[in-house]
């Protein structure tokens, strides 16, 4: 009998993160965590004949956060310039998940047009032992540049 073996999980560790803005990679050293969700977007359609109400997908949107250490002034700094100027910047972000333990190989994602909704100006917290903080974004286009594999019985 086949089943899915538990060393073809995927360690949360073992990922990598990057970011391309203006051209510039800059890798994500400091990142805890990313999701991005894609969700449709549905209209409601009724129709002669049928007493049910049915659902057509018209479009989608996606939206997504990344957790990192407050350790950088990168999105600081670009959410003063957009105050500042009224600029505002967009990223591509990069995702590889490849655990080498796994044998199904790795999977790389691309989110396009990365947009921030909300940005840290200024944090202290006298009870915490490490600062981080929750960047929420959206994007509005996306890849699968390398998929997983499947796994090996």
């Amino acid at each position: 009998m086949a089943f899915f073996r538990a060393d073809d999980t995927i360690s949360g560790k073992e990922a990598k993160a990057q970011i391309n803005i203006n051209g510039q990679i800059e890798d994500l050293l400091y990142a805890k965590s990313a999701e991005a969700t894609f969700e449709k977007k549905k209209t409601e359609i009724n129709t002669l004949g049928k007493r049910g109400t049915q659902s057509k997908a018209t479009g989608w949107s996606g939206t997504g956060t990344m957790t990192v250490y407050y350790a950088t002034s990168l999105f600081r700094k670009l959410a003063t310039q957009y105050i500042k100027t009224g600029k505002d910047f967009y990223f591509d972000l990069i995702i590889t998940n490849e655990d080498p333990g796994s044998s199904i190989g790795k999977q790389t994602t691309v989110l396009y047009n990365c947009n921030i909704d909300s940005v840290l100006l200024a944090k202290f917290d006298v009870e915490s032992d490490v600062l981080d903080e929750e960047i929420p974004f959206t994007f509005d286009d996306a890849d699968i540049l390398d998929e997983f594999g499947k796994p090996v019985v």
